[in-house]
């Protein structure tokens, strides 16, 4: 019993000595393992300034499984990673903070898009590094936050001249929605009885389907034109393109979209009901309708898709951990 007792004391105070020495070896093969290009640029840095996402994403929860499979809290070990200065003084929240040769944001569709992209990679970094690297300054003197702001200047400038043009369209022709949606519901196919006011064809579905998709096509429209307009007269400051001019953007383009939809819907159901349902020249009709809904879906969805999943879809990074520190 006694030899049993001992055996496993000798093996809880093996455990115990090889907890301590664990930390020092990782250390010593840390040190050893580190990765620096001629700038004195560590691999994650490399990876950040590259905006490799993968390889960035690797790298963290690399560091994250090493630690936690030893038993050690992960944050010492990423704290002192991301604070990392290169030859310059540099840390990682001023080297994602730079566009460089390097920096591959040109397959992102628009100026406005890799702005907010930029800005999402900005604030990830931003996330988990220690607060006081957030205000730490390099050898020219600057923080990180106006290093962005120097370095994404003529970004945002092209980012604000895009999003107005495209606002600026969209917004005339939500107008021109407005004005022909709000004449159409006073003057409806079939035209009024003479003994009641009402509408002639109150009673038919179609009609029910013509005064519906004509409220729904006002009242959308009106909307897209306010959101366009809030776009229009928006300050334009960094921060806004990261959420808020791109969800007024979301919505501008979707109301604009159902709008005219719907007032291709209203189109026909006039039609069908002034040609009292001919589908000789109904059927035809109808598909002509189509073809603006298709030419808006060709142009501007793909933006819509882009933009709906760049703002509120998973993201670049798909982390559970998020602020360490």
């Amino acid at each position: 019993m006694n030899l049993g007792i001992n055996r496993i004391y000798q093996m809880k105070l093996m455990h115990e000595r090889v907890k301590q020495f664990l930390p020092f070896m990782c250390k010593a093969v840390k040190a050893q393992d580190d990765v620096k290009n001629e700038k004195g640029q560590t691999l994650l840095q490399i990876a950040a300034e590259c905006r490799h996402h993968k390889v960035y994403d690797f790298i963290y929860d690399q560091l994250l499984k090493k630690e936690n499979i030893l038993g050690f809290d992960p944050s010492d070990e990423i704290r002192e990673r991301v604070g990392w200065r290169d030859y310059s003084g540099n840390n990682l929240l001023h080297t994602i903070a730079r566009i460089t040769p390097l920096s591959q944001i040109d397959h992102i569709q628009g100026a406005a898009l890799q702005m907010q992209r930029e800005l999402q990679w900005f604030k990830e970094v931003e996330s988990i590094v220690d607060p006081k690297d957030c205000e730490s300054v390099n050898k020219d003197n600057k923080t990180p936050r106006k290093v962005f702001a120097e370095n994404h200047k003529e970004l945002g400038r092209e980012a604000e001249k895009s999003m107005k043009e495209t606002s600026t369209s969209c917004t005339v022709v939500g107008a021109l929605i407005v004005t022909i949606m709000f004449a159409a519901a006073f003057t409806v196919p079939g035209g009024n009885d003479e003994k009641t006011g009402l509408p002639t064809f109150l009673t038919k579905k179609v009609f029910t389907t013509f005064i519906v998709s004509d409220a729904i096509s006002l009242f959308s429209s009106t909307t897209s034109v306010i959101m366009f307009l809030g776009i229009l007269t928006s300050r334009y400051s960094e921060d806004d393109f990261h959420k808020f001019l791109p969800t007024k953007m979301i919505a501008g383009l979707f109301t604009l979209f159902l709008s005219i939809v719907t007032m291709m819907i209203v189109f026909s159901c006039a039609l069908y009901i002034m040609l009292d349902g001919k589908s000789s020249i109904v059927v035809p009709s109808m598909l002509l309708a189509s073809v603006p809904v298709t030419s808006f879906i060709w142009m501007q969805f793909p933006l819509l898709v882009e933009l709906f999943i760049s703002t509120f879809g998973r993201g670049i990074f798909d982390r559970n951990q998020k602020t360490l520190f």
